[in-house]
């Protein structure tokens, strides 16, 4: 089994250290460096190329925020936030700098461990509340004067339908309760709106709805 290769950046060494050794102990996890700042985190993760990067929002000089927005616009690497402060705003903006996932530092050891598998899988990853404020915070913002056109995407009926619930931040198993389908049937139909949108994760498919008119 290939082990996901993972980065941990945080300016406070005894949590970052305790991170990296915790996720460093999984079989299938190899934490291949740390950082302490943000731009240093950029660095790494251009030399190393790692499929998670574990980044926490305030750090000294180039930010959580920054360095994701940085990360994900060169690479394929999919950025965890684990920050100590549960603030909208903060959730907000990483989510629109590419975040694919949001947790406090408070988490367990073990719902961590399977936060970045998830987040490599391509889940959406947020804590408890947080992709319902997510959905609130866009449904408050002004939204175009016309919907996207979604024929341009080859998207089937069904398919649509999935990208309106996952826009509502659902789970599978929710939609497949709804559509009156099995859950491996709505994994199938997500895959295909991610491959046909070109978008990372499920996360990335609640900001494509909002910002384009679909959810009004």
């Amino acid at each position: 089994m290939t082990s996901l290769r993972v980065v941990v950046a945080d300016d406070q060494e005894v949590i970052r250290d305790g991170f990296a050794a915790l996720l460093d102990a999984q079989d299938d996890l190899d934490v291949v460096g740390t950082a302490a700042d943000g731009a240093a985190l950029v660095a790494l993760v251009e030399r190393e190329r790692p499929d998670v990067a574990l980044v926490d929002v305030r750090m000294p000089g180039t930010d959580g925020i920054e360095a994701t927005r940085q990360v994900v616009a060169a690479h394929s690497t999919r950025v965890l936030i684990l920050t100590t402060f549960d603030l909208d705003a903060y959730v907000f903006d990483a989510v629109r700098a590419g975040a694919s996932g949001f947790l406090l530092k408070d988490v367990t050891a073990a719902r961590l461990v399977e936060a970045v598998r998830l987040v490599a899988e391509g889940a959406m990853l947020l804590g408890p509340n947080v992709t319902r404020r997510l959905v609130e915070d866009f449904a408050r913002v002004p939204t175009p004067a016309s919907r996207t056109d979604l024929a341009a995407y080859g998207l089937t009926a069904r398919e649509t339908e999935v990208l309106l619930h996952l826009g509502r931040g659902r789970s599978n198993a929710e939609i497949a309760g709804d559509l009156v389908v099995s859950v491996e049937t709505v994994k199938s139909h997500v895959a295909e709106v991610l491959r046909k949108l070109a978008l990372r994760d499920r996360v990335q498919v609640v900001v494509f709805a909002h910002e384009r008119g679909l959810m009004c």
